[in-house]
């Protein structure tokens, strides 16, 4: 059989390093394959590999880096897929550097392989099959002798790829399509622009927050299309010599033309091509280069460049025009799926065990970049190293340990909580709890009725009611009950008596909130910044802003803002209105049961002596729930202090300090709350409202 002709498309990032090449239903049939059947993909050169099922009505093959590379195709490519018979392996030879011949074994099991491949094996690293028995394409079995030989060069150890694929990319499948259609087609089929009459990109921007993966997606692009690489990072062109940068920019771009297709990538592009001004000589005249070396690539040069940034709005306008940055792509925080991608990733080459369900910590994720999930794994390994288990599995408590350890970059200059309560751990307030949950947790959690009803979810709620009464206690509970992140910002934080500074701190925090949602935006004591306008200049400036962020704020943009005051008079009437802070919520004093329930939470793992709870509660009228705690806090230091003294514990010398240590240990199961410690504290603790 000839075999049909497809079109070669990426693997699946599970797939990676497997040999698996995925068929549609369609193409199957016409081959008459089933999965585990072997096939051959002929390109410039020939590839076998295992047929799996694959989606879809199209005729294409979806098969990683690797057999890519055997097969001499690129994403995008045209290949003849045809079935063959494999025989089983009787014996196969592996050059390899300082490998065990168990692991190779292990990893070759299954695989069909052939004489002259190179693979890259996990954990190994790259192997070249030197000789099967018999010739040709065969396939790997259990009864297989697999003999492991010394590398007689560096051939032997070559990777079947080098460098960043496709499939080492999680999360970022929409953005590397554009960036490929603006970067490869330029390289591999420049005529097919020729012939639309029109030029090729000349560049595409890569913008968003660090460790997103925009480096990443340059060198996978460059590695795929077997493109000449050349970096310039942009503070390292900087020169205190007058010309010396402009002669560096001229020297890549000349070695990019001499070594075309080439890809020149400019990281922190920012740096060198920032906003024109009078008082920047040198900085202006970076620019000025960069735009005349942009504005002189030729279409038949095959050269194009991608700019990387997290500071886009700093670029100079004239860099971002037609013809130069031709296309921007926004490389973001990735969503929940995104995150489960990348994990997978990133665990591809680990022991995991059973336990660990990547489904639950992307969910427990909320605003980590690619770079955060790397260092996660890596720190959960870490942890395994240092558990000294016999298996070295990396187990869920690892990742427990390092989720621990590991914040997220794109949010570290705010206050990002990541819940530990929920609403079970809020006494009372059932009233407010309801009301958040429908304003809040309902459409997080069921965003496909809200469009089934065309309803818009409110976009904001403003909690107000006496010091101490749980607000902040609420918003913590919310975040945990809908597993989102809180950017909890305390309003006289966002004031600056520099123009202009209160207003940008407001717009990066409403930022990265649009980035690492499902978030919730919690600015407390938002009477400070937010009172009637007519005031403070500053005051109605940041008012000012904070409606036009309301506003900007569309339904599914999965973040909503709480306010928290306890001068509900003082905040501007246009932040109360529908469709900003338009649910009002008040957070009061507890009543008798509210009371009770707080107290039992408190005294939940505190040891006690017959302890009348109901009755303690009554006698708090007028307490909030932060006066509530500060009763329980001080009745357990008066029971510490009864046992403290019992123990006589004076300063002893170094004979008998172990014992006084033990006596201390001992004394732990016998210490309680009492009632009289409990009226003692209501005692010492008087309500808020009454200091």
């Amino acid at each position: 059989m000839t075999g049909i002709e497809v079109t070669v498309e990426s693997a699946r990032k599970s797939d990676a390093g497997r040999a698996i090449a995925r068929l549609p239903e369609l193409v199957r049939h016409e081959l008459g394959v089933l999965s585990g059947d072997p096939v051959v993909i002929d390109g410039e050169d020939r590839a076998v590999a295992k047929v799996w099922p694959g989606t879809g009505s199209e005729r294409t093959v979806r098969i990683d880096a690797e057999t890519r590379a055997a097969a001499g195709v690129a994403v995008g490519d045209s290949a003849a897929v045809r079935p063959i018979d494999l025989s089983a392996a009787d014996r196969v030879v592996v050059g390899a550097a300082d490998a065990d011949r168990e692991v190779v074994a292990s990893r070759l099991r299954d695989r069909p392989v052939r004489a002259g491949q190179h693979l890259t094996l996990d954990g190994v690293g790259g192997v070249a099959i030197r000789d099967t028995d018999p010739e040709g394409p065969v396939q790997v079995t259990a009864e297989t002798t697999v003999l492991v030989r010394e590398a007689r060069s560096d051939d032997d150890s070559e990777a079947a790829t080098d460098g960043v694929t496709y499939e080492d990319i999680g999360g970022l499948d929409d953005e590397l399509d554009r960036v490929r259609e603006t970067v490869e087609v330029p390289l591999q089929n420049p005529e097919r622009f020729e012939r639309l009459g029109i030029d090729p990109p000349a560049g595409v921007l890569l913008y968003g927050p660090p460790g997103t993966g925009k480096t990443l997606i340059a060198r996978a692009v460059a590695n795929e299309v077997d493109a000449h690489f050349e970096v310039i990072s942009g503070p390292e062109v900087v020169s205190k010599y007058k010309g010396e940068s402009e002669r560096r920019l001229r020297e890549v771009f000349d070695r990019a033309a001499e070594n075309a297709p080439a890809i020149v990538f400019v990281d922190e592009i920012d740096s060198i091509g920032g906003t024109r001004d009078d008082d920047a000589d040198m900085e202006n005249r970076v620019v000025a280069q960069l735009l005349t070396l942009l504005d002189g690539l030729e279409p038949r040069q095959r050269v194009v460049v991608v700019g990387a940034t997290n500071r886009v709005d700093a670029m100079d306008e004239a860099l971002r025009r037609g013809g130069r940055f031709d296309r921007e792509v926004e490389i973001g925080v990735p969503d929940r799926e995104g995150r489960r991608e990348i994990l997978a990733v990133q665990a591809r080459e680990m022991p995991i065990d059973d336990s660990i369900d990547l489904d639950r910590i992307a969910d427990r994720t909320h605003g980590f970049v690619g770079a955060d999930l790397e260092t996660l794994v890596t720190e959960a390994a870490m942890a395994a190293l240092r558990a000294d288990r016999d298996d070295d599995r990396v187990t869920r408590a690892d990742l427990d340990t390092a989720l621990a350890a590991v914040e997220p970059s794109a949010m570290r200059e705010y206050v990002v909580e990541a819940p530990d309560v929920d609403f079970s751990d809020v006494g009372g307030l059932e009233e407010a709890k309801r009301t958040l949950e429908r304003a809040v947790e309902w459409p997080l959690q069921y965003g496909p009725l809200f469009e089934a009803t065309d309803t818009d979810p409110p976009s904001g709620v403003l909690l107000y009611g006496p010091p101490g009464t749980g607000k902040t206690l609420l918003v913590r509970a919310l975040a945990g009950e809908t597993d989102a992140n809180v950017i909890h910002v305390a309003g006289p934080e966002l004031l600056d008596r520099y123009v202009g500074e209160s207003e940008a701190a407001v717009r990066e925090i409403f930022e990265r909130a649009r980035q690492t949602a499902p978030a919730i935006v919690f600015v407390d004591e938002l009477d400070a910044i937010a009172s009637q306008r007519g005031g403070a200049e500053v005051t109605d400036r940041v008012v000012s802003q904070l409606l036009t962020e309301l506003d900007g704020l569309v339904g599914g943009s999965r973040i909503v803002v709480i306010g928290a005051t306890n001068r509900l008079d003082a905040i501007d009437p246009a932040l109360k209105r529908p469709g900003r802070l338009e649910e009002l919520v008040e957070v009061g004093l507890p009543d008798r049961e509210a009371r009770e329930r707080i107290l039992r939470i408190h005294l939940d793992a505190t040891p006690l002596a017959d302890v009348p709870i109901a009755e303690i509660a009554a006698d708090l009228e007028g307490y909030s729930g932060a006066d509530i705690a500060a009763v329980v806090r001080d009745a357990s230091l008066r029971a510490i202090d009864r046992v403290v003294r019992d123990l006589n514990a004076d300063e002893v010398d170094a004979t008998e300090r172990v014992a006084a240590d033990a006596a201390v240990e001992a004394a732990t199961d016998e210490v309680r709350v009492t009632e009289g410690d409990l009226r003692a504290g209501i005692e010492s603790v008087a309500p808020t409202g009454e200091r």
